[in-house]
Order: structure tokens, then C-alpha cells, then sequence
């Protein structure tokens, strides 16, 4: 009976050893944040994350762990639609977010929570060229010239690739005094000059440089100015047209899956650092332009001079775009013939 009521008792006791055990474990395991942004963005969060990190730590006391999803702007929105368990999105196209917000994931009214319309950085599409640019390219009116080889993302898949589309249509426009028809032959030409398609921006990126398939790669300043960085100016210069696209960064938490992880003031912070000084200074590094006006004076020789458009002031809106562009059947899909 005796040896009965010690085993009893040492089984509590490993009970509650284990139990003790798991508890401390749980306690230890730091929290969680995912998040999805698109391709071109991968080495902002690289060197954003560890910083927010040790803001949060020294504001805290908290430990947590920054995990990252990437992939095509638009292909990132439908796979949060679908499931995929990020609790903050940063895009770089406001119509990914909508599409998030229409599921009700996060409230529609996501621009007003964070200043400058939910978007603390942006970019826009400049060309990037081998050295000594044998084809002699300095504007739009280049790029549809007979023998001129074009990489670019897909549009009908790429935030960056729509961008670039948007870039060429709006320079055709003002070009042509907003003939909407010449606009649009001009845009043909340009996309008849382009051999392939990739999904996204880094995979355009890789076909150019690595691949070493076309004359000229329109994407994202940031990409480009990264790529001459780890690549050499030795090999690629950068060409800066009249004019191009503001392309607008929008970021936003995933009201819905932060509710569920508990994460909800974790993921406002995260965005909300991108504004302070040391996140604008980390954006700016990354040859994204910032929004802080004494953080772009002191990177101001680093960004190419041009004049930029709004999506919204040329084509009325993202959602105008988008619909009467790259939908379905859409002036895209009229212009733009596959190659056999």
C-alpha cells in the first residue's frame, strides 16, 4: 500500500515536472509575425526586420521573431485570401490590399490607419541597360524602336509589370496629347519588342542579368539600383526616362489573423516603425524613396531625377486601372499578342 502511494505520488510529481517544463517552454518560445510582401522587397525586410526586432525588444521586453513570405504582389494578396496566415501584408500596389479588404480580412478603410495613405515608401520604373548601352536608350520613345529586346514582368500577374505597362501608356499619353488611340498603338509596339514574361520582378531581374536575355530591364528604382550594387557598374547602367509611374508601397495589417495570433498591437508597431527615423533610413538604403522629408533630402543623390505621375491623376484610379486594363479582355489583352 505504502509502495502504491510513492509511485502515486512520483507520478505527480513527474506530472508535474512536465507540466512545469511545457509551461516554461511556452513561455520562451518568442512570438510570431508573418509577413507577406512582394519579391522585390526581400532585402528591406532582410535588413528591417532584425531592427524592429531590437526596437521591440528594448520596448518590451518582448521577444519576437519576424518571418517572411514573397512572391509576386498579387499572387502574395491571393494567397492571404486563400489562407495564408500573414498577419501583416506589405504590397506595392493599393488594389492587392482592397482585394484583401473586400474578404473582409482587414477593414476597408486601411489607408486611413497609417499616415500617407498606408504607404511609408514608393518607388518607380527606370531602365537598366548593359554598359556603354549599345542600343542607345534614354526614354519610352526607345524602347519600341525595330531590334530593341524589352524584359518585364507579366502585368497581368505583376504589381511591377503593371507599373512598367502604366509607365509607357502614360508617357504615350502626354506624348500624344491623351490620343488615346496613338497612346495605344505605342504601347503595342513596346510590347511586341518583348521576348518572354515572368511572373514577377525578381524572376524579370534574373532573365536579364543572369539569363542574359534582352536589351533593356524596366523595373522597380530599387531593384535596379540593387542590382547595379551587387552586380557592378562595370556591367549595367542605369537609364532614368522623363517621366514614370509613382508606385506607392501600401502596408496594412491583417486585421482578422491578428486577432486570432493575438499579434494585433505586434503588427500595428512593425508598420508603424517603417515611419520612424531608423525605419525610413533602412528603407532609403534600400533604394526605396522615403517619405520623410529630412531622410530624402540626405539620400537625394542617390534617386534618379524625373517627373512622376499618380495612378489615380492619369487613369482615375487603381480599381479604373485595373479594370480597364488588365482584366480580362481588357486593353492588355488587345494590344498584346504572344510571341509563337
Amino acid at each position: 500500500m505504502s509502495i502504491k502511494r510513492q509511485k502515486n505520488g512520483l507520478g505527480f510529481l513527474v506530472g508535474l515536472g512536465l507540466a512545469a517544463s511545457a509551461a516554461t517552454s511556452l513561455m520562451a518560445a518568442p512570438v510570431t509575425l508573418l509577413n507577406a510582401s512582394f519579391d522585390v522587397a526581400r532585402e528591406l525586410y532582410r535588413d528591417y526586420n532584425p531592427a524592429f526586432v531590437k526596437h521591440w525588444k528594448e520596448t518590451t521586453g518582448e521577444t519576437v521573431e519576424i518571418n517572411q513570405s514573397h512572391g509576386g504582389s498579387s499572387k502574395q494578396a491571393r494567397a492571404v485570401i486563400d489562407g495564408l496566415q500573414a498577419d501583416v501584408v506589405t504590397m506595392n500596389q493599393s488594389t492587392d490590399v482592397d482585394a484583401i479588404a473586400e474578404k473582409d480580412l482587414l477593414p476597408r478603410d486601411w489607408r486611413e490607419r497609417l499616415p500617407n495613405h498606408g504607404a511609408p515608401y514608393y518607388s518607380t520604373i527606370l531602365f537598366l541597360v548593359r554598359k556603354g548601352n549599345p542600343k542607345g536608350i534614354r526614354d519610352w520613345d526607345d524602347l519600341i524602336k525595330p531590334g530593341v529586346s524589352v524584359i518585364l514582368p507579366n502585368p497581368k500577374t505583376s504589381g511591377n509589370g503593371r507599373y512598367g505597362y502604366l509607365s509607357a501608356y502614360g508617357f504615350a499619353l502626354k506624348k500624344f496629347d491623351h490620343d488615346e488611340a496613338k497612346a495605344r498603338a505605342f504601347v503595342g509596339k513596346l510590347f511586341k519588342n518583348v521576348p518572354v514574361f515572368d511572373t514577377g520582378g525578381r524572376g524579370a531581374t534574373t532573365t536579364f542579368v543572369q539569363h542574359e536575355v534582352g536589351d533593356v530591364l524596366l523595373t522597380f528604382e530599387a531593384e535596379i539600383l540593387l542590382t547595379v550594387k551587387e552586380r557592378g557598374q562595370d556591367k549595367f547602367e542605369v537609364v532614368t526616362p522623363s517621366i514614370s509611374a509613382e508606385a506607392e508601397m501600401p502596408v496594412a495589417v491583417v486585421a482578422r489573423v491578428a486577432s486570432r495570433h493575438n499579434t494585433q498591437k505586434l503588427a500595428q508597431s512593425y508598420l508603424e516603425y517603417l515611419y520612424s527615423e531608423e525605419g525610413q533610413e533602412i528603407v532609403a538604403r534600400n533604394f526605396f524613396r522615403p517619405r520623410s522629408t529630412a531622410v530624402a533630402a540626405k539620400h537625394e543623390h542617390e534617386f534618379g531625377k524625373l517627373t512622376l505621375f499618380s495612378i489615380d491623376e492619369v487613369f482615375g484610379s487603381w480599381a479604373k486601372a485595373l479594370k480597364s486594363q488588365f482584366s480580362d479582355g481588357g486593353t492588355f489583352d488587345q494590344i498584346y499578342q504572344p510571341h509563337p
